[in-house]
């Protein structure tokens, strides 16, 4: 398999209906109807709000993969993914789908906290999030998920995810494009059968992807928490593992990330599906830098700032907060952290040369304040995203 033929996949047959970050069930409801004509389409439960939870199956072969989108309502560039792989195996014909088809069944919940989904948050509507639940099981859609996955014993599963902007791969000052994790079995975080065959899966994605985007891959830490699902499900002996879709430059909607994760999804299935994976090709995984909450959105670095009746030069650290505005997400300019910020990177640097900033609303510059313009002495800039 080859870059060029995943992205004319992609290309060919990426779902036109689903783009931006604000996907929730009526975006999806008309795909699935379409997908009943080619897959087996279920509802498998309900949310807190008595919406409707979904699953999609594919494939007859032996080899069961499972996988979950929007846990978090809030993380729904995998669930795009999801929907254009499902395009995919329709109306492609390749050897590649074929095998895919004939050796795995796979299972796909899409939105699996519609609730979530619909508010634009990561908690479901009894403000739990739902991957601290795993042992407890309170909430409907936690005990749908275990449903599914004690009724569907699947051999491999797919915990998807979406990470915030402040993340970066340890030492190469690049943002986390993505990221995976074989989530620890046991509080001893040892490495098992179970994870070095997760590990493996990784390994193989990242050599591949990292001919495309170099240094902009990383691995979460693997502290054990037995509330986790991942962690839950790794510890019951499946092999596990968590996608996190990160930020790529500029790209505040995810739809280049969107694209690379679509690679890695579709790359791990085949893997899986063309392999007999025992484990014993986890080793790369161990070289694989981990994740560091190291960016901010904007850095106005080296400005003068007026603070406790000092004149002081420091720097400024601007984060987006998306926000759920009418039917789209909008992504509203706060002040972050003001100070000596020479240890953390930015998606956007602005460099003040010692100028003085003030801000055309008048309020005083203070952590937490939405600020969409600033003036450097006498120069304006615009904080809002473009």
């Amino acid at each position: 398999m080859t870059s060029e033929f995943l992205k004319t996949l992609f290309d060919s047959y990426k779902e036109i209906g689903l783009k931006n970050r604000y996907i929730h069930n009526d975006h999806i409801q008309p795909l699935l109807s379409d997908l009943k004509n080619y897959f087996i389409v279920e509802q498998i439960g309900t949310s807190v709000l008595g919406q409707p939870i979904h699953s999609i199956k594919i494939g007859t072969g032996s080899k069961k993969i499972l996988m979950w989108s929007q846990m978090h309502g809030n993380e729904s560039t995998t669930t795009k993914a999801i929907f254009d792989i499902c395009n995919v195996i329709i109306k492609d014909n390749s050897d590649f789908i074929k095998q895919i088809l004939a050796n795995c069944t796979i299972v796909m919940v899409p939105i699996l906290n519609p609730d979530g989904a619909k508010l634009y948050t990561r908690h479901n509507a009894n403000d739990i999030d739902l991957n601290r639940d795993a042992k407890n099981l309170t909430q409907p859609e936690s005990v749908v998920l275990k449903d599914l996955f004690n009724r569907f014993k699947p051999d491999f599963c797919f915990n998807l995810h979406g990470q915030r902007t402040i993340f970066g791969v340890e030492s190469s000052k690049k943002p986390a494009t993505l990221s995976f994790l074989a989530p620890a079995q046991d509080k001893e975080c040892s490495i098992t059968d179970t994870r070095k065959k997760a590990m493996e899966v990784i390994s193989e994605m990242n050599a591949f992807l990292q001919l495309e985007i170099p240094n902009q891959i990383g691995i979460y830490d693997d502290s054990y928490n037995e509330n986790c699902v991942g962690d839950a499900f790794q510890a019951l002996s499946c092999p596990t593992i968590l996608f996190e879709a990160g930020h790529f430059t500029d790209d505040y909607n995810r739809e280049i990330t969107r694209f690379y994760m679509f690679k890695a999804m579709l790359l791990s299935i085949g893997y899986i599906s063309n392999k007999e994976v025992l484990g014993n090709k986890y080793m790369p995984y161990l070289d694989i830098p981990e994740n560091r909450k190291n960016f901010l959105d904007i850095i106005i670095r080296n400005v003068k700032i007026k603070l406790n009746n000092e004149s002081l030069v420091l720097d400024v650290g601007v984060q987006y907060a998306e926000t759920l505005i009418g039917d789209s997400i909008q992504f509203i300019p706060k002040i972050e952290k003001i100070g000596d910020l020479g240890h953390l990177f930015a998606h956007k640097n602005i460099l003040g040369d010692a100028k003085e900033l003030s801000l055309e609303c008048k309020e005083k510059l203070s952590e937490g304040l939405v600020v969409e313009t600033i003036y450097l002495d006498q120069d304006r800039c615009s904080l809002k995203l473009t």
